[in-house]
């Protein structure tokens, strides 16, 4: 009987150290973009975004995270600016209302530091993408932030006239915060 039953045993215990689900606390939690404009820095944030994080701090090789950003939610700080961002020529929001980044690979750099690697999907373009990662404790809830610098232009983001990367710049750093409740 012992026989029939131990496998049962042993495949729910290792689900049971599964990375496990994080409920994200959206309020804490934040999506931005930092460019050039002319030289200028500029910060935009996205105001709607769903994070799905599984961790297990004892094996974070097991952890995943999924995060889906609402284009349309970007705000540059004025409302002119967030209009012209929806077009075509920039994010397309009609044909592309999301852009998505999906993990395939999260594992250990160090204290409190990982090295996660996925597919960012923006304007319809799916590029794989790696960058290191912070995880801290606030309370007893984890923290996540880093920081994932991309080419605007690899995206479509910024087409006909705006390809001028002396008016835009090509580089942008999209920082990320995503705290547990």
């Amino acid at each position: 009987m012992f026989a029939k039953i131990a496998p049962m045993l042993l495949t729910l215990c290792a689900a049971a150290v599964l990375a496990a689900p994080v409920k994200v606390d959206p309020a804490k939690s934040s999506v931005s973009a930092t460019f050039r404009q002319m030289g200028v820095p500029v910060d935009a944030k996205f105001n709607r975004f769903v994070a799905q994080v599984d961790y297990d701090a004892a094996k974070p090789e097991s952890s995943k995270a999924n995060v889906e950003i609402d284009v349309t939610s970007f705000d540059l700080g004025d409302p002119d600016y967030n209009s012209e961002v929806k077009k075509k020529e920039w994010f397309n929001a009609a044909q592309f209302p999301k852009a998505s980044f999906t993990s395939t690979k999260i594992r250990a750099a160090g204290a409190d530091r990982l090295e996660v690697s996925g597919k960012l999907t923006l304007k319809g373009r799916t590029a794989d993408v790696s960058f290191p990662m912070t995880v801290k404790k606030q309370g007893s809830a984890p923290v996540f932030e880093g920081s994932l610098p991309i080419r605007r232009l690899a995206f479509g983001i910024g087409e006909g006239e705006w390809k001028d990367t002396s008016v835009v710049a090509d580089e942008v750093i999209i920082k990320f915060r995503v705290q547990a409740q």
